[in-house]
């Protein structure tokens, strides 16, 4: 009896012996050193509020810079989006993939290493992000070249340069429960032909200004605006509403009548 004891007793050391030697799975610690920030997650709440707030569906792609431990690229998986993290630090890439396994949403969540700067975010349709404004700003250029209509919510930190669509909140509202919605606009600076004249714009991100040439007379362009594809200005009290098309303009102009309008962009 001592002897079977004994060699039981001698087992259970043999056994957390080897436990104690092989390597554990990392786990990230809020305010770990990262490569251009240290590591603090959105909220699950606020990750729940960006999702909400840019209309993901199936048929999404999401793509979250500096995915940390997934979490945002879990959740819009699990709202049935394909969605990719891109992260620097490896042992946080691992973590992701286990999560999302765990979530038994690996088949639509992918994770991969690397610099969120070099990253080829041009097939997203929505970004989700918790990045320091430097950050954002870097990434502003990429932004803009987005597909007209991509959304892009931050949580906390603005767009330097642009106009938030929407903001929203959690409640209650301790820290990081802020976020902005930004829909990628159409470039229409330059000029365009419309039947009767042509329409000059300048653009400022969504905003739009310019003036419209007709029989030698100048009307200025107000109230312009642009949310994705869709485009809205007013001429001499008349309200322009329409949808751009690369190249191309239509829509409908509401006055003292309601008629058609559209424009093509001059070379």
């Amino acid at each position: 009896m001592r002897c079977a004891r004994l060699i039981a007793f001698c087992c259970t050391l043999a056994a957390n012996a080897a436990l104690a030697q092989t390597p554990q799975p990392v786990q990230p610690v809020e305010g770990q050193a990262g490569k251009d920030v240290v590591w603090i997650p959105s909220p699950r709440d606020m990750v729940e509020k960006m999702l909400e707030m840019a209309r993901v569906t199936p048929q999404d792609y999401v793509i979250d810079l500096g995915s940390g431990d997934g979490r945002n690229v879990i959740a819009a998986a699990r709202r049935g989006a394909r969605a990719l993290g891109v992260e620097y630090n490896p042992d946080l890439v691992a973590v992701s993939r286990r999560a999302a396994a765990a979530a038994g949403v690996a088949d639509k969540a992918a994770f991969v290493q690397g610099d969120m700067y070099e990253a080829d975010i041009s097939q997203a349709t929505v970004l989700i992000l918790f990045l320091l404004p430097d950050s954002l700003a870097r990434l502003s250029g990429k932004f803009r070249d987005l597909k007209p209509g991509t959304r892009i919510v931050s949580n906390t930190y603005e767009v330097s340069g642009w106009y938030a669509d929407e903001t929203g909140r959690t409640t209650p509202c301790p820290s990081w429960c802020i976020a902005s919605l930004y829909v990628v606009p159409a470039k229409v600076a330059g000029t365009w032909r419309l039947p009767d004249g042509e329409l000059t714009l300048r653009q400022d991100m969504q905003s739009a200004s310019g003036a419209f040439e007709l029989d030698g007379i100048s009307l200025t362009v107000e109230n312009g605006w642009l949310r994705g594809n869709e485009i809205s200005f007013s001429l001499n009290g008349v309200a322009y509403s329409g949808r751009v098309n690369g190249d191309t303009m239509e829509g409908t102009a509401k006055g003292r009548t309601t008629r058609a309008w559209h424009a093509i962009r001059l070379p």
